[in-house]
């Protein structure tokens, strides 16, 4: 296995069975680091079960990474989440099997880490000597020590220390909630070390321990052995696992340096260029042979002078029998006192989340012009329906993300006869029981790339899904 990142999995001195798995390998392209730790929840088999499930669906779906990684992070938990969910209703034996679990995604070349995470897994990382918890634990017990009303001790000795309100397999669909799944992204600067682990070594080892034997001189085989050894002693009640990653390249030592003052040369003085001087126009000269040549000029400037008053006489009188051509205005689309309150309701709206009650709007709205949403983030969740409908004479989009747009809900609308409903860049768009009623293109997506850059990545799949009913709201 590399230098720089080691895993190690152990059943426990009280367990039968090991539930945990993880994953300490790197991505299919090179790219990157994987760690991993699940922790399976639902008896002798399910556990296993939906760790494997969980752990398969990683390796197969970041076989190749590139591109915005969280939202690439998210996707693999939502794809793993189905899959265990499905697998529960097939069979009723393991119905209440789910798993927890924390994944990192590390980019040594560029100083970087990325995570996703549900439960009671833990992401550290450790820099100067520090242990930073980077995860939160997704249970009432970790919610109470995070926020400073339990201390640590209090915590690991508390009876209701495991029961996690979090995990992969509860519910069908976690896409619903966009908090569901817990992401983000840190620098990941040389020396530093991350730790992911299971509850079975933070439930019996504390803070404290842990740092010494990170911040010791041993290798990470060594590091690793060392905590669970450490859970072991300490009753090992559950399983242990323990991933780390080490970014094992050496730190930049940084002088400072005092910059240099360009010098003047003492016996060269300064070149001043000469002003350029402008070159006289020489006097016109005027050859005469004799009076003769004075008439003939004379002469020809009379006739040129009558011909060209001749020539202006003829054209002002054409011009004077064409009519004069009046200016057109082209016709600009009127918007209705509708479309003009919605979108002045949009473009000063304070918070993200917007309500549509179809009390306050003619159903259905008629659109005649685009509606533009230039937000960040926002929310348009509807009260009743809430329906678009093109314009007899309109043909463009009834809704257009700008460019800068990163999340946008649209939940429980429909739309009516466009040739294009939505236009959105990126990634930026999520629906939520929308409808789209005689449109030519429902959603029109383009991705912004950076000029002349060599770009990589991929378009995921199955993030949307069709259905007869609308989804149940969920709270």
């Amino acid at each position: 296995m590399a230098n720089n990142f080691f895993g190690i999995t152990d059943t426990g001195k009280q367990r039968q069975n090991n539930e945990d798995a993880f994953i300490a390998e790197k991505s299919g392209d090179g790219n990157f680091i994987i760690a991993c730790v699940v922790d399976g929840v639902g008896g002798y088999a399910g556990g296993e079960i939906a760790a494997e499930i969980a752990r398969a669906t990683i390796l197969e779906q970041l076989q190749y990474i590139a591109g915005d990684i969280v939202p690439l992070l998210v996707n693999t938990f939502t794809i793993a989440n189905q899959r265990i969910y499905e697998e529960k209703v097939q069979n009723k034996e393991l119905e209440n099997m789910a798993c927890v679990l924390t994944l990192a995604v590390v980019d040594v070349i560029n100083n970087k880490f990325y995570y996703a995470h549900v439960g009671d897994t833990r992401l550290y990382l450790l820099r100067d000597y520090s242990l930073i918890k980077i995860s939160k634990d997704h249970s009432f017990v970790g919610f109470l020590e995070d926020s400073g009303r339990l201390t640590e001790e209090a915590a690991m000795d508390h009876p209701k220390r495991n029961e996690i309100n979090k995990a992969l397999g509860f519910a069908g669909q976690i896409s619903k909630d966009p908090d569901f799944v817990e992401t983000g992204s840190s620098p990941f600067l040389p020396g530093d070390i991350l730790l992911l682990c299971s509850d079975g070594l933070t439930d019996l080892v504390d803070k404290s321990k842990i740092t010494d034997i990170l911040t010791s001189s041993d290798n990470l085989p060594q590091k690793g052995k060392k905590l669970i050894d450490a859970a072991n002693s300490r009753g090992g009640k559950d399983n242990v696992t323990v991933v780390l990653v080490h970014n094992d390249k050496e730190r930049k030592q940084h002088s400072a340096t005092k910059p240099v003052a360009t010098a003047k040369t003492v016996d060269q003085p300064e070149v001043v260029p000469a002003p350029i001087k402008k070159q006289e126009e020489p006097e016109p000269v005027v050859k005469t042979k004799g009076n003769g040549g004075t008439v003939a000029i004379l002469t020809l400037l009379c006739f040129i002078f009558l011909g060209g008053f001749i020539w202006q006489f003829k054209k002002n009188a054409d011009q004077a029998a064409i009519p004069k051509k009046t200016d057109t205005l082209v016709a600009q689309p009127v918007k209705n006192a509708v479309e003009l309150k919605l979108q002045d309701t949009i473009n000063k709206l304070k918070g993200h989340t917007l309500l549509l009650s179809a009390a306050d709007f003619q159903q259905p709205i008629v659109l005649s012009d685009t509606l533009h949403i230039n937000k960040d983030s926002l929310y348009i969740k509807t009260k009743g329906a809430i329906i678009f409908k093109k314009d007899s004479t309109y043909k463009g989009p009834a809704i257009t993300l700008a460019a800068n747009c990163k999340y946008v809900v649209l939940d429980s609308v429909a739309f009516d006869g466009f040739p294009t409903a939505i236009v959105t860049h990126n990634d930026a768009l999520v629906l939520k029981n929308v409808q789209f009623n005689n449109c030519l293109t429902p959603v029109q997506v383009s991705y912004l790339f950076p000029n002349k850059k060599y770009i990589s990545g991929r378009l995921f799949g199955s993030m949307f899904k069709t259905d007869s009913v609308p989804t149940k709201a969920t709270h």
